[in-house]
Parts: C-alpha cells; structure tokens; sequence
C-alpha cells in the first residue's frame, strides 16, 4: 500500500495561468493535493500554446505548460455563462483552497471572488497572486516576470560595467512567487486545522522577490553600502567566483581565512598569503582585481575536472559549471529523482520535475501527467452531482469545452 501523501483529502481549484499560480499549484498536487485546474473553454491556459516545440503548441500542451502541471486535472467552465458560475460555486462548495491570479477586482466582477467564496464555505483558504498585491499605487498595473525583476532591483545588481542591467536566464520572480503562494497557502491550512477557519492570502511577485535580495539589501538598508557590480565574483569574500582553467572554467568558495590558505598551498602560491594585499579578507576583496590574475595564472597549468578534484578533497569548496543540458543529467540530481518521468498518452514519456524537499513519512510524487484541456470535466461536473443530460446542456451552451468522456459514458 503506497505512503499516505502530505496533502490527500485536500481539493485545490486551481484558475491560475501561466507560471507564478500553476507552480504554486503543482506543488500542492505533488504533495497529494486532488488539484482541479479551471479553465476557459477557448484555449485554456496560455502556457498550453507556449515552447519550442510548435507542434505540441499546436496541441495546447506546450512544454511551458508540461513543465508545471502534472497531476492536475483539467475542467474547462466559461464564466459568464450562468450554468458554469453556478457550477463552479457547488464546487467550491467542496473544496480547501482556491488560487486564483487574475489582476485585482476580477474574480470579484466575476461573482466568484473571496467575499463570496468565503461565506459559501468558511474554511476556505483563498490564495491571489498578482504582481504587486491587491492593494497599493501600483496594485491595477499588469505584471510580467521581467518586468518584476527591473522593478524590484534585481536587474540592476546583476552582471558588470559590460552588461547591466541584466535580467535572470529564467523567470525568478514568477517561479519564487508560486513558491511563497505555495508556502503560504500550506500555512494557512495549518491554521485552519487548529481553528476550522479559512482566509484570504494576497501574495504578489515584487514582494516575493525582494526578501532574496536579503544580503544585498541590508548593505544598503542597513550598512548604506550601494551593491557593486561584481559578475561572476561574491561579494562577500575573495577569491570567490568564477576562474579560468586550461579548459574552461571553475567556480571557487574559498570563503574562510583557512580555504583561502589551502588554496593557494594547492595552486604551488604560498606567497600569496603573506602578501598584504591579500592577507586579510576585507584587503582581498579590495585587492580582487589584482588577485585573480595571479591564481588563474596557476590554475591555467590544469584542467577543471583536476582542480575540482584536488580542492574539494582538501575542503576548499569548488565545482565545473555545467551546461543545462549537463546538469539536468549529473548523477547527483539522477540519484535524488529531483526529475521524473510520467507517461502521456500521445506525446509518450515526459520528464519533469518532482518536489525536491524528501518527506520521510508523505513522499510526494509525479504520478499522472499534465492534462488535455478538458480531460476531466464530466468526471469533477458529475462528482457534485450533475447529470449526463446537464452537463450537455452546459456543453451546448458553450459554459463548458469539448468533454472527452461523454464519448465513452
């Protein structure tokens, strides 16, 4: 009998688009969580039409869309028709959580919003995520990832004199704000387990992003230190970054008084250690741009592989800096199943990524793919109790997409 999941019993309607909700929400699925994604009849979400690969674009199960939504279940309702709304009411009548992130005021124009859904069910936990909150001067303006990352700072610290300001290769403020969301929203179920009481989260990306910015941050709030445009090196201590070897390059952390000692004893440059430059943490940091000449002028004499060896059997932290491609496919990341593959009918087996946290007692799991757009809808209309004959009457309406099932009922 498989392990009992963190979060069976718990049902999610998921209306989230794209990438800050559905991750939120994927992460609830894979912890057990039964996660209905609600979606418009015409197209869905629109990561469905979103990747490289056109032909699965086509298909409305692009490879955005595959990344962030196995074990969900697709239910297509067109909102402003009557009989959806009245649907969607009854189910969540029955649910835990809704998370929705459309911008401020329109589940609420929709007759769908907290207000409603709270006094229809009090223990509901209701999740809105936006890109600035619900609240606020900058509350009805639309967000993106990238516009998120120039708003809050992120941009402006990244890369050097050459390239700032530079945005992240991914969308770090959509994926942390469907992380806090998912944080949050396991929160608040811990809450309503000791209180039998529901409530309403506002979780918004520009706030999301700039609590890891923590470090950085408190020099200036704290300190009045502005950020240094370093690149690849860590502000924080020297020689801490990236380095040039014989065929390519290295990352080092010699981060401790004592690693930057052992490094320059492995690289055959005990000299550098009682130079005054470089004696002293604050001095080398100061010295940076003197300094790392003078290692890689050492580290030149060797491969990477050799020097990531010789350094961290020596304890003087250090590692190759992988193509995607390469680090998808590390031992170390095959050996923890931090991705996992899971059969779709057409497209055959696909990989994604599991929950990276290990729970001993409720391990989550990838154990059904993302769905066809409206792959469940019969299935979830007729668990709150409709009938064959309502549900298409609801499809003739158009209040609900093509139902796959009806074919085999």
């Amino acid at each position: 009998m498989p392990p009992t999941k963190l979060l069976s019993n718990i049902r999610v309607l998921d209306l989230t688009n794209v990438l800050a909700g559905p991750f939120a929400t994927e992460l609830l699925a894979l912890c057990g969580a039964e996660v209905i994604k609600v979606e418009n009849p015409d197209g869905g979400d629109l990561a469905r039409k979103l990747g490289a690969v056109p032909k699965l674009n086509k298909e409305l199960m692009g490879t955005s869309f595959l990344a962030q939504n196995a074990n969900k279940k697709s239910l297509t309702l067109n909102m402003k028709v009557p009989s959806a709304k009245k649907a969607f009411l009854k189910l969540a009548e029955t649910a835990d959580v809704v998370v929705e992130n459309f911008r401020p005021g329109v589940m609420d124009r929709l007759g769908i919003g907290w207000s409603v859904l709270s006094a229809l069910n009090p223990r509901i936990v209701y999740c809105a995520i936006s890109g600035f909150g619900q609240t606020g001067p900058d509350a009805e303006k639309p967000a993106y990832d990238q516009i998120i990352q120039g708003l809050s700072g992120v941009m402006a610290i990244n890369g050097d004199e050459r390239l700032n300001p530079l945005r992240a290769g991914f969308p770090v403020c959509d994926t942390v704000g469907g992380l806090n969301a998912a944080f949050a929203i396991m929160g608040a179920l811990y809450h309503r387990e000791r209180t039998g009481e529901g409530q309403f989260i506002d979780v918004a990306m520009l706030d999301s992003i700039m609590p890891l910015m923590g470090w950085v941050a408190a020099n200036l709030l704290i300190g009045g230190v502005q950020p240094q445009l370093l690149g690849n090196d860590n502000f924080t201590a020297a020689p801490s970054g990236t380095f040039v070897t014989k065929d390519g390059y290295i990352n080092i952390a010699a981060n401790q008084q004592q690693q930057w000692e052992i490094l320059c004893a492995l690289i055959g440059a005990p000299e550098l250690t009682t130079d005054p430059r470089f004696q002293e943490r604050d001095t080398r940091k100061n010295n940076r741009a003197l300094l790392t000449p003078l290692i890689e002028e050492k580290l030149e004499q060797h491969g990477t592989q050799h020097w990531v060896d010789l350094l961290n059997a020596k304890g003087v932290p250090s590692g190759d800096i992988l193509s995607l491609e390469a680090a998808l496919e590390q031992p170390q990341i095959k050996h923890r199943e931090s991705i996992r593959a899971v059969h779709e009918e057409t497209i055959g087996d696909i990989r994604v990524f599991n929950v990276t946290a290990k729970f001993g007692k409720t391990p989550a799991s990838v154990d059904a793919p993302p769905p066809r757009l409206s792959a469940h809808t019969f299935e979830i209309l007729r668990s709150i109790g409709l009938t064959e004959r309502e549900i298409e009457a609801m499809r003739a309406e158009r209040a609900v997409g093509e139902v796959r099932e009806l074919a085999k009922a």
